[in-house]
């Protein structure tokens, strides 16, 4: 992958009207996956006076996030590309497809839309925690750092594999709902053990509002790794006619 495609930006990444767009745009989906995936866990904790998860809560838990991602990925795709997640991003970053300007801008959005969505649910549930993504019994720091970075490499190659390779064709049709089945397998896979996060911002949300940040580095670390793999073996080995023009708004 040459690094000569990483591109810092210029001032019109931040100023044009269609990048105030995409800002915005990530903000809403953020805030629309976030509300009903934190939002499905609250309900079962509801529902089940805060008891242990259960085999039906992760399947409730995977559905919800699988299916919001789904649309979140859909309604933002024309506009921004449909990121929802600040790993995306990185890994759309390191492969020259998005400046480092523009990154930022959207690392803000998709933070500020995550913590909104918390405090709409904290609100409208009257009260009712937040709860920060944590570890399993048993489970090791390092445990949970490599089931996030298997799960975000997963993600980010299959963000790649459908909606940035310029051979995918009509594949680009089915790329938001690849996008929520790999994450919705991976809560299965993982949910169990450290929530499977495989997004930054998905466990910014809700730690900051409980103020809660026991392990939080992991839910950074292991996503960021896990796309910067996806994206050097995508873009070095995967896609062979390289490509320096900024993607058209459909695409990562």
């Amino acid at each position: 992958m040459p690094m000569n495609r990483i591109a810092v930006g210029n001032a019109s990444d931040i100023s044009q009207p269609d990048a105030l767009k995409a800002v915005l745009a990530e903000f809403i989906s953020m805030l629309i996956f976030v509300f009903a995936g934190e939002g499905s866990g609250m309900a079962f904790n509801k529902l089940t006076d805060d008891g242990s998860t259960t085999p039906a809560g992760l399947i409730a838990a995977a559905l919800a996030h699988g299916f919001a991602l789904f649309v979140a990925v859909s309604i933002a795709a024309n506009i921004s590309g449909g990121h929802v997640n600040p790993a995306v991003t990185f890994g759309a970053f390191l492969g020259g497809h998005i400046s480092l300007l523009r990154g930022i801008l959207y690392w803000i959005a998709q933070l500020l839309g995550s913590v909104v969505a918390c405090l709409l649910l904290k609100f409208s549930t009257g009260g009712l925690s937040t709860a920060a993504f944590s570890l399993s019994s048993g489970v090791s720091v390092w445990n949970a750092l490599v089931f996030e970075i298997v799960m975000t490499f997963g993600l980010v190659y299959t963000v790649y594999a459908t909606a940035v390779d310029p051979k995918r064709g009509s594949l680009a049709i089915v790329a938001p709902l690849a996008i929520g089945l790999i994450v919705g397998a991976n809560i299965l896979a993982g949910g169990a053990f450290d929530g499977a996060s495989m997004n930054p911002a998905v466990s910014f949300g809700p730690a900051v509002v409980s103020w809660t940040w026991t392990s939080h580095w992991v839910y950074w670390l292991g996503p960021l790794i896990g796309a910067a793999i996806a994206a050097v073996v995508y873009e070095g080995f995967m896609i062979s006619q390289p490509t320096h023009e900024q993607l058209p708004t459909t695409d990562y």
